[in-house]
């Protein structure tokens, strides 16, 4: 073990305020993994939330553990140290649990490496009675959870509130039974909302697709989403506080789900019923974070639809602090919001239009048209907020030519518009590839090819290069190619993911999948059939397939749909709580 590594987590440890502690020994040894570093892991939101949840109980004793940065992480592989967590600095492989919060498919690659470096076996089924249990929880685990499931024992599937006690509560019953792994790994899977990988068989049809997931008779034929029915009974807040983060903000979640449907968008599906917490709820919380002077950061998918955006605006403002947002829309944006935005020292107003043309708009229900967003510019300069940026998606489905020319004219008719009002700040293009995912109404469609996207690249960045004020960046095609493979991976993947993962011979996922026999461009560019079998069919958000399959023949005739409301029983999620139970 390297002492000059184990004393920057002793100075990090240091710096910091809330985070528990615990003496060796009496409680079980929970070890909490973000797969990315510090700097970026602390700013998680649901990170904070398990990490309290679990030091509440009175069996468990978590600590954290974060990927080291570039700088540290040769230094690490040259010196053979594992993992060490930041709280005691003690090896991965010494705690009972591993768990792994997993919000984006490009950290699958720094789960295998974190394990590698730790000396944990990568395979679950090589994994014996004296080796950690391995489970995963976040975004990725939930909506599609085949690609790991070679090295993860068991999936939480939902938000960790609900099950992580439950299934803490089955991991020691079934030590203190004196169970051996794998009766351990079938009592889990009775919990609701686990899911337990090693107790499914894959069957592929003659071409190689996966055809079938079938359970043992252990395991429930299908894994249903659990989710928190009372936001306020559950607080989500920072809990450790420390200046190197990513934003640096004292984090409150007001809401959670969306209720919007986004045809693309994953979280707005498998994150329903939309929920907010009170403003009660949430000013207790604020005032919980006068003592450390930090910007107040509001999480949720779109603040600006906070029904009480504008009081809570006042209420942090009239306690001093200052205020940022994590989003909000264009068409739910008030000026009290904006104001209080500004006051707070923000400088650049971000939207998220997506799309260039109406047309593209009601393909993936946005919701929101041109004079929302020069409505939102006029707020953003009445405020003195010099500076402005749209997220766009290209590659969408249906995307025809005439779509990409119109962000280019959409980009050069809201710049004129800021010289109008006297914005002399930059307006910036955030151009990211469209990426399809599970359980949304594009999980069907193919991923445009980097060909495509490097010509759409071209153009927009050729056609705005002129404008000194606008500026575009572009998200890797490469990358996004990637992403697009995990997104919607079977299980067949975890093999190459382990060899390019630890990086031996440098070949890269794509490399290592042809090496396989696998070919990425069935999980790229093959349009999939509708009854074809998907990989996470045996898991169930509380909609069906038809139902996605509906919203996709809707987007191919331009067709709206029209976001939640009390008494809605369209996708099924609102009318199924007493059926959300593994079956």
């Amino acid at each position: 073990m390297d002492h000059r590594l184990k004393r920057r987590l002793q100075e990090q440890f240091a710096k910091e305020h809330g985070a528990y502690r615990y003496p060796a020994g009496g409680r079980t040894r929970f070890a909490l993994v973000y797969p990315n570093t510090y700097f970026v892991g602390m700013s998680n939101l649901g990170l904070h939330i398990i990490y309290d949840l679990l030091n509440q109980r009175g069996d468990t004793a978590c600590e954290r553990f974060f990927l080291p940065d570039r700088t540290e992480l040769p230094r690490y592989e040259r010196t053979q140290t594992p993992m060490m967590s930041v709280e005691t600095q003690t090896p991965l492989a010494d705690f009972a649990v591993i768990g792994f919060a997993i919000s984006f498919e490009m950290d699958y690659f720094n789960v295998v490496k974190m394990l590698a470096l730790s000396h944990v076996r990568l395979r679950s089924a090589e994994r014996g009675a004296r080796d950690p249990l391995v489970i995963a929880g976040g975004p990725c685990a939930t909506f599609n959870p085949e690609p790991l499931a070679e090295i993860v024992d068991a999936f939480v599937i939902g938000e960790g509130e609900v099950i992580v006690p439950a299934l803490m509560d089955a991991y020691h019953e079934a030590a203190r039974e004196g169970l051996d792994r794998g009766a351990l790994l079938r009592r889990l899977a009775r919990v609701p909302g686990v899911y337990v990988p090693a107790l499914y068989v894959p069957a592929y049809d003659g071409e190689g697709k996966i055809a079938a997931l079938t359970p043992t008779a252990d395991a429930p034929a299908t894994v249903a989403r659990q989710w928190v029915e009372d936001l306020d009974a559950y607080p989500a807040h920072t809990v450790v506080v420390t200046e190197e983060t990513e934003f640096n903000l004292y984090l409150i979640e007001t809401a959670r789900g969306c209720g919007r449907h986004c045809r693309f968008c994953m979280a707005g599906y498998c994150f329903r019923r939309p929920r907010n917490r009170s403003l009660a709820v949430i000013e207790e919380q604020v005032r919980a974070a006068l003592p450390y002077g930090k910007k107040i950061g509001l999480m949720g998918a779109a603040i600006s639809d906070y029904p009480e955006i504008d009081e809570l605006c006042r209420s942090i403002l009239g306690e001093g602090l200052s205020m940022s947002v994590a989003s909000f829309r264009a068409d739910s944006v008030t000026q009290e919001l904006v104001e209080a935005l500004a006051a707070s020292g923000l400088q650049t107003l971000t939207l998220a239009p997506e799309a260039g043309s109406a047309r593209m708009r009601a393909v993936i229900n946005k919701g929101i048209e041109e004079h929302h967003l020069f409505t939102a510019i006029d707020l953003g300069a009445a405020a003195h907020i010099p500076n402005f940026k749209l997220y766009i998606m290209v590659g969408l489905p249906f995307e025809e030519a005439a779509d990409i020319a119109a962000i280019i004219d959409l980009a050069e008719r809201l710049r004129t518009y800021m010289d109008e009002k006297g914005s002399r700040g930059t307006l910036t293009l955030s151009v990211n590839p469209f990426v399809p995912k599970p359980f949304t109404p594009f999980q069907w469609m193919p991923m445009a090819d980097k060909k495509r996207l490097d010509a759409i690249m071209k153009e927009i960045t050729q056609a705005l290069r002129r404008h000194k004020k606008i500026v575009v960046h572009f998200e890797s095609p490469k990358e996004a190619l990637v992403q697009a493979i995990l997104a919607r991976g079977d299980r067949r993947l975890g093999k190459p993911l382990m060899r390019a993962a630890v990086g031996r011979g440098g070949k890269d996922l794509v490399s290592e999948m042809r090496t396989e026999g696998l070919a990425p461009e069935d999980y790229l560019t093959r349009t999939w059939g509708a009854e074809e079998y998907l990989p996470w069919e045996h898991l169930d958000m509380g909609f069906s397939k038809s139902y996605l399959r509906r919203e996709y023949e809707k987007a191919a005739a331009l067709k709206e749909t029209i976001g939640c409301f009390d008494g809605c029983t369209r996708c099924g999620v609102c009318g199924r709580k007493e059926e959300r139970t593994n079956v």
